[in-house]
C-alpha cells in the first residue's frame, strides 16, 4: 500500500470523491502540514485549524494500491477538483486552512509529483500555487469529519455530483 495526502479545501467532499476512486483502500480526514510549513505543535482542533494561526490544510490522508491506482491518475484526479491557481480557497471556503496542497511521505513520489504539475501547469495561464512538501504533521480531525457526506448527505460540497460520478468510473 502507499500513501499520499491530499488537500482539496473543505475536506468533507474531497474525502467523499477520493474515497469512491477504485484502488484508494481507505481515507482519513484530517488536518496537515508540510515540513517547510508546520507551525502547530499538539493535536489541533477544528475551532484551532479555522483561526487560520496553525498553519494547518484541512487535508485527505488517502491510502491506495499502487498496482491498481497509480499516484499519477490520483495526483490527476486530484487537480479534476481544485482550482490549482487559487490561493488559500477552493470554491466558496476561503482561508488558508482551504489552500490546495499535496504532502507525501515518500520522497521517490516527487518525481511523479513535478511531472504531474508540469502536465497541470501547461493547462493555465496563471501559477499553479498547489502547495508540494514532504508531510511534517497530520492529525486525524474530529470524529464528526470522517465520513461526513455520508452521515449527512444534504452537507455542503464544493465539489460536485458530476465529480463524484467521474471518481466512481475512473479506470
Amino acid at each position: 500500500m502507499a500513501e499520499i495526502y491530499l488537500a482539496a479545501g473543505c475536506f468533507w467532499g474531497a474525502e467523499k470523491y477520493f474515497a469512491l476512486i477504485s484502488g484508494v483502500i481507505s481515507t482519513t480526514v484530517g488536518y496537515a502540514a508540510g515540513e517547510s510549513t508546520i507551525k502547530y505543535k499538539g493535536k489541533p482542533t477544528y475551532e484551532e485549524v479555522c483561526t487560520g494561526s496553525t498553519g494547518l490544510s484541512e487535508t485527505v490522508k488517502v491510502v491506495y494500491n499502487p498496482e491498481n491506482l497509480s499516484l499519477k491518475k490520483l495526483l490527476l484526479l486530484f487537480f479534476d477538483v481544485i482550482d490549482p491557481t487559487a490561493v488559500n480557497r477552493q470554491g466558496y471556503d476561503v482561508g488558508t486552512q482551504y489552500r490546495s496542497a499535496i504532502f507525501y511521505t515518500d520522497p521517490a513520489d516527487t518525481q511523479t509529483i513535478n511531472e504531474v504539475f508540469d502536465t497541470i501547469q501547461s493547462s493555465y495561464k496563471k501559477p499553479i500555487v498547489t502547495e508540494r512538501d514532504k508531510l511534517g504533521a497530520f492529525f486525524d480531525a474530529e470524529e464528526y469529519h470522517q465520513k461526513y457526506l455520508d452521515k449527512n448527505p444534504g452537507g455542503y460540497c464544493h465539489i460536485g455530483a458530476a465529480a463524484f460520478d467521474k471518481a466512481k468510473n475512473a479506470n
